[in-house]
């Protein structure tokens, strides 16, 4: 085993990022209101102007928005590209966990018919 620390995938850290209501709360408000300052987002949420920049920077760290600066102001928009990735990561493994519930229903299935089938040549 090395020192060395694992990578993580992009996914991870949207995961990372996604596990804070405040920062799913600003992507919410990001998706409506669209490209805005991170005032504008403060005047929308309970907490202060400087929580919601160290929040937009774990969402920027995650691919999940980006800011850009006009003029004086650093106006923040969702990048939607490392959502749609870990959407699709997350429906790669449901089908996973789908395909591996219906083989188990099916050797379940076939069981209990084995043992009817095993009663029925018993009494008869």
């Amino acid at each position: 085993m090395t020192d060395e620390p694992e990578a993580v995938s992009p996914v991870d850290g949207v995961l990372a990022a996604l596990a804070d209501p405040t920062r799913r709360q600003l992507l919410d408000l990001l998706a409506a209101l669209g490209e805005v300052t991170a005032t504008t987002l403060a005047e929308h949420l309970p907490v202060s102007r400087q929580a919601v920049v160290k929040h937009l920077a774990v969402l920027d760290a995650a691919g999940l928005v980006g800011g850009h600066r006009a003029g004086r102001e650093v106006r923040y928009a969702v990048r939607p590209e490392a959502l749609n990735a870990t959407a699709r990561w997350m429906a790669a493994l449901a089908s996973d966990w789908d395909r591996r519930l219906a083989t188990i229903k099916r050797i379940a299935e076939a069981a209990e018919r084995d043992e009817a089938v095993q009663r029925t040549t018993d009494h008869g």
